[in-house]
């Protein structure tokens, strides 16, 4: 790869520890790697439980997270490849979109602006997240909604222990803005090598959203999807998440 730096980007309901594994299993590999956390994310998972509801994070929208992360990226010393999980998968999609990075893993990614899905779980995951009487406030996944939206292929009790050590309370600004402006890809514009991945298993961005999320893109540029069987929404920090990481490390190595 033309770069040693890999920036990795959490999604929402979680901060850079979800990283905690994939950070050492790179720089093992002789990669620079860094997690930026999203604004107000940089603090442990304690304190952000403890402040929620927390006033200062319902105001958070996808174009602030989108721009804290570029302002990290562009203050390195070089343009890295960059990989994101879930809605910071769609913030992958938007820096490729800025020509910010050399390539970029889209893992189980939140769906641009305008690309859509009726299906059940889908509808059923994220209402907790965009419901239309609360927007206004930041909301707290509980333990069955996570059960449900990200971790529904494990035994129970690796649930709860995901659920305890990862997830934090979340703004709904940033779901709902991602349906506008904020979220918009100019699916025709050339762009650097994407690769968008999908769990077969995931209920929150089922692995037929990812697809059409794939699909819209036109042109020459290079654009790849990968279905990893058998896999829920978590595929980063559950037993086996080797199997990602590994994939696209030589996706990336290849590509870029």
């Amino acid at each position: 790869m033309k770069t040693k730096t890999i920036v990795l980007i959490h999604g929402m309901f979680m901060n850079p520890l979800c990283w905690e594994k994939w950070i050492p299993y790179y720089q093992a590999k002789g990669y620079k790697v860094l997690a930026p956390a999203w604004p107000g994310r940089d603090k442990p998972i304690e304190e952000l439980r403890k402040n929620h509801p927390d006033p200062e994070l319902a105001k958070l929208k996808l174009n602030n997270v989108v721009d804290h992360i570029a302002n990290f990226i562009q203050g390195l010393d070089e343009k890295p490849a960059i990989i994101g999980h879930s809605m910071g998968g769609l913030v992958v999609q938007l820096l490729i979109q800025r020509d910010l990075a050399l390539a970029g893993v889209a893992i189980d990614p939140a769906p641009p602006a305008g690309v859509f899905t009726t299906a059940f779980s889908f509808l059923k995951a994220n209402f907790p997240a965009i419901n239309p009487f609360l927007l206004n406030q930041p909301v707290m996944m509980t333990f069955e909604q996570f059960q449900y939206a990200f971790v529904n292929t494990l035994p129970s009790d690796e649930q709860r222990a995901a659920y305890d050590r990862y997830v934090v309370p979340e703004s709904r600004g940033v779901p709902t803005s991602s349906l506008g402006a904020a979220g918009k890809i100019d699916f025709k514009k050339p762009h650097r090598p994407l690769l968008i991945t999908a769990g077969e298993k995931d209920h929150i961005v089922p692995a037929s959203l990812n697809q059409s999320n794939y699909k819209k893109y036109q042109g020459p540029s290079v654009t790849e999807f990968k279905v990893f069987a058998g896999r829920d929404h978590f595929g980063i920090g559950e037993r086996g998440w080797e199997e990602i990481a590994d994939y696209s490390l030589v996706w990336l190595e290849k590509v870029a």
